[in-house]
């Protein structure tokens, strides 16, 4: 079945947004709370088949210095079909001209991103507003 791309919030469920993060599984993200991030995001890719929502990221980006991709999610059933490095090429794509594109991955998928030409940091920091469940999540080191 094919696959249609849009790249703007019109007409975007939000409820299914959220759902499709819940289940993919990135957490749970309230609708209210992706609604604010993706208004904020430069750049978007919402990914649908047959009306429904299948996968998702966004860029945050200031259009000079730096793009920041986040928020990957791809549905359970259209996983491990390319559809996940699509939406970060596509991402890299439209930040194309920032000096730098910094991505922030779950812990365990830095090799799938490094396979699409990210390299890790030694200088990336964090505050997280609940430490312990980034640590738990092995996000940042104790200490």
């Amino acid at each position: 079945m094919p696959l249609e791309w849009r790249h703007t919030l019109e007409a975007l469920d939000w409820h299914a947004l959220s759902h499709l993060y819940e289940i993919a599984p990135l957490g749970h993200k309230k609708p209210a709370d992706l609604q604010v991030v993706f208004s904020n995001s430069l750049f978007k890719c919402l990914v649908y088949e047959n009306g429904r929502l299948v996968a998702a990221g966004r860029a945050m980006a200031d259009g000079l210095d730096c793009s920041y991709i986040c928020d990957v999610a791809v549905h359970p059933d259209h996983q491990g079909m390319g559809l996940g490095k699509a939406i970060v090429a596509k991402l890299v794509e439209l930040s194309r001209g920032h000096r730098k594109i910094i991505l922030y991955a779950v812990a365990g998928k830095e090799p799938f991103y490094k396979k699409l030409g990210f390299k890790r940091m030694r200088t990336a920091m964090a505050i997280f507003g609940n430490e312990q469940q980034a640590i738990d999540r092995g996000l940042i080191d104790e200490g």
